[in-house]
C-alpha cells in the first residue's frame, strides 16, 4: 500500500469519526406524561343579592394517577365584586395561584356589591 492511499484512508477515517461525534442523540425520553381532568360541581345561584354568600361544592375527578402532579386554583372577576374563599377559610386573591391539596373541597363566594356579578374559576396542572 502506499502512502496516499493509507494518507487517504486516514483522512477518512478521521471524517467518518468528525461525523459521528457530531451527530446528536436525542436524550429525550418521548413519554406521554398528560393525565387529563375534570372538576365536576353542583348547580350554583345565578344571581346573588349583596352580601349572600353561594357554596360552590367541587370534586376533582383525575384519569390517571401520577404521584407527583399538583393542583392549583385562580379565578378572575370580569364582573361585579365580591370575595371567593376556600372552605379553610383562606380568601382568595384574583389572578393569584392556591394550591388544590385535596379532590373534594368547596368554595364560597359573598357578593359584595347589588349589580350583576361573573367569576371565572380555573382549575390547573402542573
Amino acid at each position: 500500500m502506499n502512502m496516499k492511499k493509507i494518507h487517504f484512508l486516514i483522512a477518512l477515517c478521521g471524517c467518518i469519526f468528525a461525523a459521528l461525534s457530531l451527530a446528536s442523540c436525542e436524550d429525550d425520553i418521548d413519554v406521554d406524561g398528560t393525565y387529563p381532568f375534570t372538576v365536576e360541581t353542583m348547580p350554583v345561584p345565578t344571581r346573588l343579592v349583596q352580601g349572600e354568600t353561594a357554596e360552590i361544592r367541587c370534586q376533582l375527578k383525575r384519569e390517571g394517577r401520577f404521584s407527583d402532579a399538583r393542583y392549583t386554583v385562580r379565578y378572575f372577576q370580569p364582573d361585579g365584586k365580591g370575595t371567593l374563599r376556600m372552605d379553610d377559610g383562606m380568601v382568595l386573591r384574583p389572578n393569584d395561584r392556591y394550591p388544590l391539596d385535596r379532590e373534594v373541597f368547596r368554595l364560597y363566594y359573598t357578593s359584595e356589591c347589588a349589580d350583576q356579578q361573573k367569576i371565572d374559576i380555573y382549575f390547573e396542572d402542573n
